[in-house]
């Protein structure tokens, strides 16, 4: 089931999705010192790409680093990123196929946000205990 739920999603909103935050990862990279914001870029877009059967859960170990640049993520790449994942939500509401691939995107916003200090896990290993919820 969560293969043809990834596979509607990306059809639908996941390649686009995808490309949002690949053209930010590209302009963070360009940017020496944002390098970092880069990487959290691509890897939200990879989980933009092909989100369920993983879930988003914080770092234990991020800190006071994280969370400063969270700040700056969410002025320079982070807003704009989720009036994407708003622009495709609406987007998604058309059809009422679309209502529950909507739900989703919104549910992506918090990530979208403030990347830096959360993770992206399996839901599997997440259930078999492997890593703590926060």
């Amino acid at each position: 089931m969560k293969t043809l739920l990834n596979i509607v999603w990306f059809v639908f909103a996941g390649f686009w999705l995808w490309l949002a935050y690949a053209l930010a990862g590209v302009i963070m990279c360009v940017l020496i010192v944002t390098i970092p914001f880069g990487i959290a870029s691509f890897r939200l877009g990879n989980f933009a790409v092909w989100p369920f059967g993983r879930t988003v859960i914080d770092k234990p170990t991020a800190g006071v680093g994280s969370a400063i640049g969270n700040v700056l993520w969410f002025i320079l790449a982070g807003i704009w990123l989720a009036i994407a994942h708003v622009v495709t939500a609406v987007g998604l509401t058309i059809t009422i196929i679309g209502i529950p691939f909507a739900w989703a995107n919104l549910k992506m916003i918090p990530a979208a946000l403030f990347p830096l200090g959360k993770q992206i896990v399996d839901e599997d290993s997440l259930r078999a205990g492997a890593y703590y919820r926060v």
